[in-house]
């Protein structure tokens, strides 16, 4: 056990203290009656009650202070964040690269060893989510609406580049770099502050805030202006992550709207978009964690499994499945010396121009995007032992990741083999070109690029709900569960944020948001290192109480039985 961290009846819920030295009360269930005065004392109230304000707005400040530079001056913004970008990937894409390679060698050996038996919560907690809604929840918020932006894109661009051609066989060696970057280094980074955030959350009673984690490096420091940084940090990637990827999933959209019927692909257009998918989301929102994300994430999967099956029909089936199992082959194969390659500057031009343009720059956006997903992780994951979480989070999704690229890929370098048309007009509309490549009838075309545009939506909508869950928990202290009114507030910022950045400023201010954000990854990156070290310090000091051959607890507990986790959560659903 920590010293100083309470781990009883109450739990991490009541037992939270700042530096300010006042109890943090959370909400535990039943309304709580407003207390008498001004609305202004209310509202001050309200905030100091169910919100962390050094973090809430100094967080909300500094998105504030980037939004509006992005828009006054978005080219300008955009070369200055594109410059550090590519100067932290010279300087630093080593640490990027270690640093994965880390995560992942690190999430082997804990599912491996005899600390795979810890349980996120008591020793007799059980799961609150059955394991398809779980696996559901888990893909659709660690990879959203990018899965379906790069399906085709990025194996169609890798054929054509220099590099790859010259590494191997061109369509073999593009799926195998695809699935490098989106296969187990990115779920490796993400499993590194869910599998900590997790642990100390539900196991330890520290609040579910990223600073929790390292506990056990710096103790109550956590409350101070150390964890507040991190916390703000992990805010400012997160809202940033979120709405730049709805300002890319607007533009596709767009694309696939404008394609297929002709519809003017304009500021106007796109803020119908935002509109509609935020409506979406705020009621998703509304309707809570089991009601609405959950059942939007199994939902979400049927449709992008519905459109990965029409697609599988019609595309070449055989190529297809040469690509996916070439491409796996080629991968596991170089795994070792993929993970561990840097290509220093001025050494191999073409090597370092694909490095930087794919390989950092992806590191870079799953570890800013890592504390939302982490901490997303963490809080659906009660109940689950390390080795689950682990498996769980590095090889289904790896598995859905093959099967997504070998056909949207495959079918991608196949087309652009006979014709170049799925790579035409960038990452938006590779999706739509490969479908018109497909050679349906104007009506199926058209039913299918609406089908495909449900699919994008669902998607954003699941990172959305998940992201406004996420930041509300970083902004009111680490409590996980915050006040609904407050998560439709940060749901509806995102599209706002969106909106201002793609109407005002264009695509050059999602551009340079998207560059700052992986940016900021660069000191969160050091965060993780720190995380992994104090995971590592924590298992060993619990993996004594582990024991091998223990006999499993006679009453199970679960999310609504365990005092450590929230009271009123939902029984666990399939």
């Amino acid at each position: 056990m920590i010293r100083g961290v309470r781990t009883g009846k109450r739990g991490h819920r009541n037992a939270i203290r700042h530096r300010t030295g006042r109890r943090r009360r959370f909400r535990c269930g039943g309304r709580r009656e407003s207390e008498e005065g001004s609305p202004i004392s209310r509202i001050r109230d309200h905030i100091r009650r169910h919100t962390n304000p050094s973090v809430f707005f100094a967080s909300g400040a500094l998105v504030l202070v980037f939004c509006i530079v992005g828009v006054v001056e978005p080219e300008r913004f955009k070369a200055a964040a594109l410059s550090l970008r590519s100067a932290i990937g010279t300087h630093f894409g080593w640490f990027y690269v270690l640093s994965a390679a880390l995560f992942l060698g690190l999430a082997l050996w804990l599912m491996m060893s005899r600390f795979g038996r810890l349980r996120l919560g008591p020793d007799s907690a059980r799961p609150e989510f059955g394991f398809p809604s779980w696996i559901a929840m888990i893909f659709t918020a660690g990879m959203g609406i990018g899965l379906v932006t790069y399906g085709v894109y990025e194996p169609v661009m890798h054929t054509g580049d220099p590099f790859v051609s010259e590494s191997g066989e061109p369509a073999t060696t593009a799926m195998r770099y695809t699935l490098f970057h989106w296969g187990l280094h990115p779920w490796a980074i993400y499993v590194v502050p869910g599998l900590a955030l997790g642990y100390f959350c539900f196991r330890k009673g520290l609040p579910m805030r990223p600073a929790s984690a390292l506990y056990p490096l710096i103790g109550d420091r956590i409350n101070g202006w150390i964890g507040n940084l991190i916390d703000i940090l992990a805010v400012f990637t997160t809202l940033v992550g979120i709405a730049t990827s709805l300002g890319l999933g607007t533009r596709q959209i767009g694309s696939g709207l404008s394609g297929a019927f002709g519809l003017h692909d304009g500021a106007a257009l796109h803020l119908l978009i935002i509109a509609a998918v935020t409506a979406v989301a705020v009621a998703s929102v509304l309707a809570g964690l089991d009601r609405g994300i959950r059942r939007m994430a199994v939902l979400t999967l049927w449709t992008a499994g519905a459109l990965l099956a029409v697609t599988a029909a019609l595309g070449p089936r055989l190529f297809m499945v040469g690509a996916a199992v070439s491409g796996l082959g080629e991968y596991l194969q170089n795994i070792v010396e993929m993970s561990l390659t840097f290509v220093p500057p001025g050494t191999d031009p073409q090597a370092q121009e694909f490095s930087s343009r794919w390989t950092l720059f992806y590191w870079g956006w799953w570890v800013s995007w890592s504390p939302f997903v982490g901490m997303f992780l963490a809080r659906i994951s009660y109940g689950r032992t390390v080795r689950e979480f682990i498996a769980a989070c590095l090889f289904a999704p790896l598995t859905i990741s093959v099967l997504w690229f070998g056909v949207f890929g495959g079918a991608g370098i196949f087309h652009r083999l006979q014709d170049g048309a799925p790579a035409a007009g960038g990452p938006g509309a590779a999706l739509f070109g490969l479908l018109h490549a497909l050679g349906l009838p104007e009506p199926a075309y058209a039913a299918l690029v609406v089908f495909a545009i449900i699919v994008l939506a669902a998607f954003y909508i699941t990172s959305a709900d998940s992201a406004s869950l996420v930041v509300d928990m970083l902004t009111n202290g680490g409590d996980p569960h915050p006040v609904r009114l407050q998560r439709v507030f940060w749901s509806s910022l995102i599209g706002l944020i969106a909106v201002v950045l793609l109407v005002a400023g264009g695509d050059a201010a999602v551009q340079a948001l998207e560059a700052a954000a992986v940016c900021a990854a660069l000191p969160f990156c050091a965060v993780l290192v720190l995380m992994a070290v104090s995971l590592v310090t924590a298992v060993r000091r619990d993996g004594a109480d582990a024991a091998e051959g223990s006999p499993e607890p006679r009453r199970p507990r679960t999310m609504r039985t365990d005092p450590s986790g929230p009271p009123d959560a939902p029984r666990r659903r399939q």
